[in-house]
């Protein structure tokens, strides 16, 4: 709150973790990929996103992702600027043929049915919500023919893992914004995982990249091929055509090509998924297992396998700000732990992506134990 003054709180740097970053996106960046990066500024940014050294880049990244994903055969990786929401205006022209189904349990998921709502050559699409704090079950629905919500909502801290309904003609477009690089799941479920790599990637953002199937290459076809407008920049049949050639449309964002190529490099070479998500899977256990002690704290998720993996939500009682909190924390260099702001809940949402030490994560916690002794 404006005006208020954060309280003179240190905490002892024995205490601390070694890295304060734990946003929910962007998220922590290592510093190792950076100085990565700064290595090859002069032959590779600032150049032509045609030329081969850029090339070579996307190339690397793609291979990474299929490598990363566990890709089933026939599936392709392809990528376009503009993020997860520039993906859901792709969908909207280039992968829903009359009308989608959508399940809506938090910001990103009700974002994009809304968008779909308002196109005016796409039927009403159908919509199904849950309160904040849990999802929707997920059932075929006639008369559809894409399905679409999230592997893992960002702003509520909610997991639900990709499955397939039984519409073998019908898609299943799954946000994996915030999941793709953290969290396990069968790629089979999935004819569309589309994402972004500010989050698991611990890239930049700027850039969608998306795994798709035969099916959904087939409808990306097809649809290209009618009499449908589709922008350009939007056109999932030219980002498709530019991808086999290992390059985007227009100019991406070089330099977050670069991280999360290298992300996910790091990840394939420790042990692909099982080894990142393994990480994220560790940070949970420690963050929710504090909550589930502490005397003012608990996971705002009740049902546990909803829980995510990678984003927690820790509701905290009304004797304590976890605005406060948050604040102190920032004060001593433990930054982007506030609660989202349209849930409104007295509550920290904290990332634990890959990239994230679980040790840190478990330092973390010796930080709020500190904290909230001192404001008792």
């Amino acid at each position: 709150m404006a005006g208020v003054r954060t309280p003179d709180i240190t905490i002892p740097s024995d205490l601390l973790p070694a890295d304060g970053r734990f946003g929910s996106g962007p998220t922590k960046v290592r510093p190792e990929i950076v100085r990565s990066l700064a290595d090859h500024a002069t032959d590779y940014l600032g150049t032509s996103h045609r030329q081969l050294t850029v090339r070579l880049m996307v190339a690397e990244l793609r291979n990474g992702i299929a490598e990363l994903l566990r890709s089933p055969d026939g599936y392709e990786i392809i990528l376009g600027n503009g993020g997860s929401t520039g993906f859901w205006d792709c969908a909207t022209f280039g992968l829903i043929e009359r009308r989608s189904h959508h399940l809506s349990f938090g910001e990103f998921g009700g974002k994009f049915a809304a968008g779909v709502a308002a196109a005016p050559h796409l039927d009403t699409p159908s919509i199904l919500e849950s309160d904040p704090g849990t999802h929707p079950p997920l059932a075929a629905v006639d008369g559809v023919d894409v399905y679409c919500y999230p592997h893992n909502e960002t702003s509520t801290g909610v997991m639900f893992d990709p499955v397939r309904v039984d519409d073998p003609d019908a898609l299943m477009v799954i946000d994996a914004t915030s999941a793709a690089g953290g969290l396990h799941f069968d790629p089979t479920a999935a004819d569309v995982y589309y994402f972004a790599p500010q989050k698991a990637l611990a890239a930049d953002g700027g850039l969608w990249i998306a795994m798709v199937s035969p099916a959904a290459i087939e409808r990306i076809e097809r649809i290209a091929a009618s009499d449908r407008w589709i922008p350009p920049s939007l056109d999932l049949k030219i980002a498709l055509d530019n991808s086999r050639k290992d390059q985007t449309y227009n100019t991406p964002a070089l330099a977050t090509v670069f991280l999360a190529a290298k992300t996910v490099g790091w990840f394939n070479d420790n042990g692909g998924l099982s080894w990142s998500a393994g990480r994220s899977a560790r940070s949970a256990e420690i963050l929710y297992g504090w909550a589930e002690r502490s005397e003012v704290a608990s996971p705002f998720v009740q049902i546990e396998s909803q829980r995510s993996l990678v984003v927690a939500t820790i509701d905290f009682d009304e004797a304590i700000s976890a605005d406060t909190i948050c604040d102190v924390l920032r004060a001593n260099g433990i930054v982007d732990t506030n609660g989202y702001r349209k849930l409104g809940r007295n509550q920290l949402r904290i990332g634990m992506f890959p990239a994230i030490e679980p040790s840190d994560t478990e330092a973390l916690t010796r930080c709020l134990d500190h904290v909230i002794d001192a404001l008792s």
